[in-house]
């Protein structure tokens, strides 16, 4: 069987595809009078695209949204697992919740069945900010670089992790320096005190960096380095290239884009028990009204309908596959990797529980251990790749 990172490349979707007709399926149901979801704070622009929608479905379909903002990963996804929320705009740690590893790789949560209605994926990028005092061009250069590592954020670590990898390095090919948060890591780099850290390219501490006396630079991905990328991907499949076209400094733009990387953000989820129909009518509502909420909030214009990866790292929701299965995007290649998709994770639920009926530690370092240990065995047993170890 084909390992998941061989997978995960972008399904490109032909012009004419995207002007097939509706069928009747699922497109007269009607949505429920009230949605709840979880989202960053509310000075994030993941807050700010959900009011937005909220509004276009209160205009359009009498629906009231309400949004539970929260600071980390953890209390975003914790009402999606108790079902207080219909759906989650989160980060990348959704991934890592489906796959039940990192900060899920505990007792109170394992593998958890989400699936994607839904992905942003704007003009921004996900790569290394780094002073621009240094000349550094490419990732390779980071080589004995002071690297920030954030306490407690196992997306922007792995991040980092991803971005050294296309280099051709490691953590032991630098110096790692830690902090307790991201501003805290911009900080130190505008004070001379580290070099680089991993950043979306218009994170505001970035914009900090670019207008500091050290100024900044981001390190060139290019899309042509099959090996380099082989490496990001097998460290996090979840990236891809992607030509950035806004971030803190002045020499990227529309007109001069740059070869980086990135991945959706935000990413729409919720639990594969979410109604059929209600994700049906939810996505094509979002696609169909577009207009109206893609210039309301940052990056809300990433929902279109061409920027969706329809083959990603996790399972679409179901009434969502019918949604571009009636629109004409469907086909059957897309159909194979959401089956496997949807194989690879009904695995991961099956070894958690078979993990769970025995006796697990209770030291949680233990745990994590023996969880990890019986996660990739269950994995490889049924032929596909752990990613994580």
């Amino acid at each position: 069987m084909l390992s998941l990172k061989t997978r995960l490349s972008a399904v490109a979707l032909p012009l004419y595809l995207l002007l097939a007709p509706f069928t009747q399926a699922s497109e007269e149901a009607p949505l429920p009078k009230t949605l709840a979801w979880t989202a960053y704070p509310t000075n994030s622009s993941s807050y700010a695209q959900v009011v937005a929608i909220g509004s276009m479905l209160q205009s359009n379909h009498s629906v009231s949204v309400r949004i539970l903002p929260a600071d980390n990963d953890v209390l975003r996804m914790t009402p999606l697992k108790s079902g207080r929320v219909d759906l989650c705009s989160c980060g990348i740690a959704s991934y890592f919740g489906a796959e039940g590893v990192l900060m899920f790789a505990d007792a109170n949560w394992g593998p958890q069945p989400i699936r994607v209605l839904a992905a942003s994926s704007g003009g921004f990028g996900l790569a290394m900010a780094t002073a621009g005092d240094l000349g550094v061009e490419t990732p390779a250069d980071l080589a004995g670089k002071r690297i920030a590592y954030i306490r407690g954020d196992d997306a922007v670590n792995k991040g980092t992790e991803a971005m050294l990898a296309y280099g051709g390095l490691t953590w032991n090919d630098v110096e790692r320096i830690d902090f307790p948060g991201h501003s805290r890591a911009f900080d130190a780099i505008i004070a001379g005190q580290a070099d680089a850290t991993f950043s979306s390219t218009l994170a505001p501490p970035a914009v900090r960096l670019a207008s500091s006396p050290r100024g900044i630079t981001w390190p060139v991905l290019d899309p042509q380095e099959q090996e380099a990328w082989e490496r990001v991907k097998a460290v996090a499949p979840y990236f891809s290239p992607h030509q950035v076209t806004a971030a803190a400094g002045d020499d990227v733009s529309a007109d001069r884009p740059m070869d980086s990387a990135a991945y959706p953000y935000p990413i729409l989820v919720a639990n594969a028990d979410f109604d059929d129909a209600v994700a049906y009518r939810l996505v094509q509502a979002m696609q169909d009204h577009l207009d109206e909420y893609q210039d309301a909030a940052p990056g809300a214009d990433g929902y279109a309908l061409e920027k969706q990866k329809l083959a990603w790292v996790i399972p679409l929701h179901d009434g969502v596959v019918d949604h571009y299965r009636d629109i004409g995007v469907w086909n059957d290649e897309l159909q194979a990797h959401q089956e496997y998709l949807v194989e690879r994770q009904n695995t991961l639920l099956s070894t958690w529980n078979h993990f769970m009926d025995g006796e697990t530690p209770e030291d949680r370092d233990e745990f994590r251990n023996a969880w990890m240990q019986a996660r990739a065995e269950g994995l490889r047993s049924a032929g596909y790749d752990p990613v994580f170890e």
